[in-house]
């Protein structure tokens, strides 16, 4: 579709020196992401919480399982997020109205009903999905031109993005733990009520960013039924699958649906690729970059299948083998989850200006793939060392959980920014968007493992798990840099 609305310029610099609809897009955001990290802090801890203390009693794997799904389900459904953004509501719409329904998601769940309880995360998995994207595409938008000041704004957004992971965990973790589950989850669903009212207030500031495509009424309604008859099959096949079930005929349990979901995933993503280079219509420079991209791809759902863990089997560690009392008052759990997010706002300069000060020393895509990957697996035997000596009658230091998220950190800062733009400047020009989407494919494939691993525990013990993921991400890591030339030598030069 073609736009009919003008391009956007620049307004009068009202928000760090830039367009004051950033301010609009940066709380909208941040409370969004209040809410996810609200409710991914406490999901794990409150599956497998005792009937008595309030819980669901699951055990460590159907527990995975669900967040799992559920995380991997935020960054799959981001796909068609964009496309009904793209061909029929416009970003700003879309954005709104996501909002909304990871808002009554949230308040669903905290009905204290465990039915409406998981109709709720499906809301909040599928407001996610629409508002996600949109909002990022956005903050684009609100720039006349692509330079420094453009990169400068996404820098400001992404402290967002961290400031609502930071304080999602402390306060739903807070009323969550210490008071009242339900009481968590409607805390994240107030969160995300605050940032629609003030995306409302804010949206005269947004200039044309995000505003529907009127040029073509054809081509949104063909979108439309396209929507309805997807949505519809989408239904039929959940009703016959849950037919089936019922009825004895297929025996489907969480993990069973989770590890078929994994399966899809990784079968999806490499026919893509394999398409791609039979069927594609690339010529040979072509298919070495995307050759290039499903390495990468490879690697970064390496990398989120450990990352993630913070959520599963890290969030367990941390409520069943650590001390978290200072005195006469415990911590609670999920609080740990803000560690990472702190790491990030405090660490993310540091690290943007070493690679400027590196210039021409800058390392190459790999290395930086494979430096990630090993300071995800350092991180991971630094947990392994103080799981060593940790019993449920002799709880370690918290901090063992603060110097492996900082390893984590510091990982995910060398691997995520440099994943996400190479595969912009690698990706042929006509197929940016299918690979953007296939990258958060990867995404997902690795929230989806990283959920999964928490049924481990129920088989092994928490060093040996540890040091199993870290010994698969150093040797990750070790492959990137040893075939770190070879893979160069596919794209160019894009540090």
């Amino acid at each position: 579709m073609t736009q009919t609305h003008p391009v956007p310029t620049d307004v009068e610099a009202q928000f760090f020196g830039h367009p004051r609809g950033l301010a609009t897009l940066f709380f909208t955001e941040m409370w969004e992401r209040f809410s996810y990290y609200g409710l991914r802090g406490l999901l794990v801890l409150f599956l497998t919480a005792a009937v008595a203390d309030g819980g669901m009693a699951m055990s460590d794997s159907t527990a995975g399982a669900i967040l799992g799904l559920y995380t991997a389900s935020v960054y799959l459904l981001a796909l068609p997020g964009g496309w009904i953004a793209d061909r029929l509501l416009g970003q700003r719409s879309a954005v709104f109205w996501g909002g909304v329904v990871i808002a009554a998601g949230h308040f669903t769940m905290a009905m204290g009903s465990a039915t409406l309880f998981f109709v709720g995360l499906c809301l909040v998995a599928l407001g996610t999905g629409l508002l996600k994207p949109n909002v990022s595409a956005m903050v684009g938008d609100l720039y006349a031109d692509r330079g420094a000041r453009r990169d400068a704004g996404f820098s400001i957004f992404y402290m967002g993005i961290n400031l609502g992971a930071f304080l999602g965990p402390i306060i739903c973790g807070y009323l969550g733990e210490s008071i009242n589950w339900h009481l968590g989850f409607g805390a994240a669903g107030v969160g995300m009520i605050i940032g629609l009212i003030q995306y409302r207030f804010g949206d005269r500031y947004l200039g044309t960013a995000g505003l529907p495509d009127t040029g073509d009424a054809g081509a949104r309604s063909r979108a439309a039924r396209g929507l309805i008859l997807g949505t519809a099959l989408c239904v039929v096949v959940a009703g016959l699958l849950w037919l089936l079930d019922t009825n004895g005929t297929l025996s489907l349990s969480i993990e069973a649906i989770a590890g078929g979901t994994g399966v899809t995933i990784v079968s999806i993503a490499v026919l893509y690729f394999a398409y791609l280079m039979a069927m594609g219509g690339l010529d040979a420079d072509e298919k070495k970059r995307v050759t290039y991209i499903f390495i990468l791809f490879v690697g970064a759902a390496m990398f989120w299948a450990g990352f993630e863990q913070a959520a599963s089997t890290l969030n367990l560690f941390a409520e069943r083998l650590t001390d978290r009392t200072f005195g006469s008052w415990e911590m609670p759990t999920s609080w740990l989850q803000s560690v990472n997010s702190l790491f990030i706002i405090l660490l993310a300069p540091v690290v943007g200006s070493l690679w400027v000060a590196l210039d021409r020393r800058n390392p190459s895509i790999p290395v930086k793939f494979g430096a990630g990957l090993a300071l995800l697996g350092v991180g991971f035997f630094v947990l392994a060392w103080g799981a060593s000596f940790a019993t449920p009658d002799n709880p370690v230091s918290p901090m063992w959980l603060v110097v492996t998220y900082f390893f984590h950190t510091v990982g995910e800062l060398a691997l995520s920014p440099v994943g996400l733009s190479s595969v912009t400047k690698l990706s042929p020009h006509r197929l940016v968007g299918q690979m953007m989407g296939v990258w958060f494919m990867g995404t997902s494939l690795g929230n989806l493992i990283a959920g999964m691993a928490a049924g481990q525990l129920e088989a092994m013990s928490p060093p040996a798990l540890f040091m199993a993921v870290g010994g698969i991400a150093c040797g990750a890591g070790l492959v990137f840099f040893l075939f770190s030339r070879p893979i160069r030598a596919l794209g160019p030069d894009v540090r």
